[in-house]
């Protein structure tokens, strides 16, 4: 069961009208929130991106915070798996006509759809990822979760032809992003990532990561970070909410470091899945 509009229904009879913005214009934003053992991750932060995203392009939040909290709770409530990835997105609704202003006294699409969790495999991280690169042609208003993911779409099918998990994104020869992940990027014993700013999605995962590396004594660095510097790493991740932390080994067919998974990659991991076992599944707050 989804959630469309104010109705649970089966997605077979969820209609959206042809002319509904999010699909004309991709006049919209979206959020994805993993769920263990029907524990939502860090919902309150992914409403709180959401509403952030809902600002930036001036589209009236339809709920409030405890509102939408009440809403994904109960989808989640409404599957027959434990584990879940749901999807919602807010769209600035249908209007009479095609036309690029915003229409007046207009209702908002609400969708929020689940589907089954898929997380990497114990072999996948183990043996890591394969990724390319590609210059970051997007626009400049990266921190904005919109639905506009044409560039997104266009560098991931690159990366699957050249049978890659990832396709790295540098602008003006600073790395930014991922095409659908946050990238830490590990030289001689420090991590390091890009900081937050309007060049690339401010991670949920990736806030975790930063809080784990203190919790554990790692040392870290939150800067600009070149092109060559990110060649040059002894370990590259990419983190999200569904390939949590995941060992890059090989960019544009060179080994990363010793083209394996490194051990600080592995010791994030661990941190990680620890906490995903005792809070994130325990249903304590995190």
């Amino acid at each position: 069961m989804l959630y469309l509009n104010g109705q649970f229904l089966r997605p077979e009879d969820a209609k959206i009208s042809a002319l509904d913005r999010g699909c004309l214009f991709g006049d919209g934003v979206y959020e994805v929130i993993p769920v263990y053992s029907r524990q939502p991750f860090r919902l309150a932060e992914h409403v709180h991106r959401l509403d952030a995203s809902l600002a930036s392009i001036a589209l009236p939040n339809p709920h409030s915070a405890a509102e939408w909290m009440e809403l994904v709770q109960a989808v989640i409530a409404r599957q027959d798996y434990d584990d879940q990835s749901v999807y919602l997105h807010v769209t600035r609704g249908s209007a009479s006509e095609r036309d690029f202003p915003f229409p007046q006294d207009v209702e908002p699409t609400v969708l929020i759809n689940p589907a089954p969790l898929v997380t990497p495999s114990h072999e996948q991280k183990a043996r890591g990822v394969r990724a390319i690169s590609h210059a970051d042609f997007r626009w400049l208003r990266c921190d904005i979760k919109s639905l506009n993911l044409l560039p997104t779409v266009l560098l991931r099918e690159a990366a699957k032809r050249a049978g890659c998990a990832e396709c790295l994104m540098f602008r003006d020869g600073w790395l930014s992003e991922g095409a659908a992940s946050n990238i830490f990027v590990v030289k001689d014993g420090v991590i390091a990532v890009p900081p937050k700013d309007h060049l690339i999605l401010p991670g949920i995962t990736y806030d975790l990561v930063l809080e784990l590396a203190k919790q554990h004594g790692l040392p870290l660095e939150v800067r600009r970070i070149s092109e060559a510097e990110t060649r040059a790493a002894d370990e590259l991740w990419m983190t999200s909410s569904t390939k949590e932390i995941l060992a890059i080994v090989e960019l544009d067919g060179q080994p990363v470091g010793k083209g394996q998974v490194g051990p600080l990659a592995q010791r994030m991991d661990a941190h990680y899945q620890e906490f995903k076992q005792t809070v994130m599944r325990g249903g304590a707050a995190c």
